[in-house]
């Protein structure tokens, strides 16, 4: 398979050639091999946004990828949103009607995959959905991985236990943070998420396509936009953004709120969510709620680059590739203190981290307050985000742990932090 430098070399601009040079020399020894990544979802959410634009750049690196969806019921997503909140903390195990379910419907997209799979050289398996399929392969010939991107550092006993007779038959693990993780008996990579700055969501937009999304959603261009950008999930707190945001309209009557986002085809909570935001609402003509199509990444990057302000008041939060998304154009970030968000909100540097809507409401009033402040902040973010979180530095990682695992001790290699149990 041809390397297709081409495509490598659009990110030239953005970060230095020494870097693309170093994913050249990480692929070179694996041109050739078979990787294939699995979700449940091809649109909505962080992870189907990563793998549209990682799955083309494993291929211009000589690397044959591909990325395979399970499909399954409501019933089934269902149990797989339960889980998702299990491995977070809450107290919830699905049925056993439920987990039936869960094992069948992965049996039957196993054998729909079966050809793809077994002939795979590597395999990434993404979150609780799919987690079963290894068990339809018990003389697998590849490596398989599974890519956790929920914060699983004190899941639910139960459900834990429940899920461990399938993560102990992968050969490794890849979880976002080291605080993510929970003991386990392979070995476990820490890779942090990343955006791409070419993605439509991403690149840089002129003034004229960023100032249409004021007559496009009725906002005013001459008072503040204070934007959050997320499915319609109890854990993002839209609740709390409002509540926050009404207190800061005592002081600046004239604010603007900005709720957009959607619903991801694997959480059939998102539509109850939705419609609490908007009894929330009130009818405020302040506040606009935006449910926006999976597609509709420059509409979201021009309102982030309209934003004065940027918020993800999650309660609980993977990684927060929103809150990266924000940095990137320069806003300053108001953020809940929790997951991946304290590793790219620093305090009164790139933003604030808050607890509270009344920590947010203070927040925003402040940034309202100082422009300038949000400004230094914002330009402080991005190039942090430069450094740490786009995407060549992630397809750095992938390749060094495939590269590890493929080889074993026969060779050696730096490889990104990890903890062993």
């Amino acid at each position: 398979m041809m390397v297709n430098s081409h495509l490598i070399q659009q990110y030239e601009p953005i970060v230095a050639q020494e870097t693309l040079d170093q994913l050249y020399q990480l692929a070179k020894p694996l041109n050739n091999i078979k990787v294939v990544h699995v979700n449940s979802t091809s649109v909505g959410g962080g992870v189907a946004e990563i793998l549209n634009k990682f799955v083309p750049l494993f291929n211009a690196l000589g690397i044959e990828a591909k990325w395979e969806v399970i499909s399954g019921s409501l019933e089934f997503f269902s149990c797989t949103r339960s889980m998702h909140d299990g491995i977070q903390g809450n107290k919830i195990m699905p049925s056993q009607q439920l987990l039936h379910i869960y094992e069948e419907t992965n049996k039957q997209n196993a054998e729909r995959l079966r050809a793809t799979l077994e002939e795979a050289d590597v395999v990434i398996v993404h979150d609780p959905q799919p987690l079963p399929l290894i068990a339809s392969f018990p003389k697998k010939k590849g490596k398989w991985i599974w890519r956790c991107h929920i914060d699983a550092s004190q899941p639910y006993r139960p459900l834990w236990k429940y899920l461990l007779q399938y993560i102990k038959q992968y050969d490794a693990t890849i979880f976002s943070l080291a605080e993510f993780t929970h003991p386990l008996p392979q070995p476990m990579y820490i890779i942090p998420p990343s955006i791409d700055p070419l993605s439509e969501k991403n690149i840089e937009l002129d003034q004229a396509e960023i100032s249409s999304v004021y007559s496009q959603f009725d906002l005013d261009p001459n008072h503040p936009i204070i934007l959050q950008v997320s499915r319609f999930d109890a854990f993002k707190d839209p609740l709390g953004v409002i509540e926050a945001f009404k207190l800061v309209k005592k002081y600046n009557p004239k604010a603007q709120l900005v709720l957009a986002g959607g619903t991801a085809a694997d959480d059939p909570m998102g539509e109850v969510i939705l419609q609490q935001v908007k009894i929330a609402a009130k009818d405020d003509p302040n506040i606009k709620i935006l449910l926006l199509p999976g597609d509709a990444h420059r509409t979201i990057n021009a309102l982030q680059r309209a934003a004065n302000i940027v918020v993800q008041k999650s309660i609980r939060e993977g990684f927060g590739l929103t809150v990266t998304e924000g940095l990137w154009k320069g806003k300053p970030l108001i953020a809940g203190n929790t997951g991946g968000i304290k590793l790219q909100v620093i305090q009164r540097e790139t933003g604030f981290v808050v607890n509270t809507p009344e920590g947010a409401a203070y927040r925003m009033r402040y940034l309202l307050q100082h422009p300038s402040i949000g400004q230094i902040m914002g330009a402080k973010g991005k190039e942090y985000v430069r450094e740490k979180f786009l995407i060549t530095r992630q397809l750095r990682d992938y390749l060094t742990v495939i590269y590890s695992l493929l080889n074993g001790d026969s060779d050696r290699m730096e490889l990104p932090a990890y903890v062993k149990t």
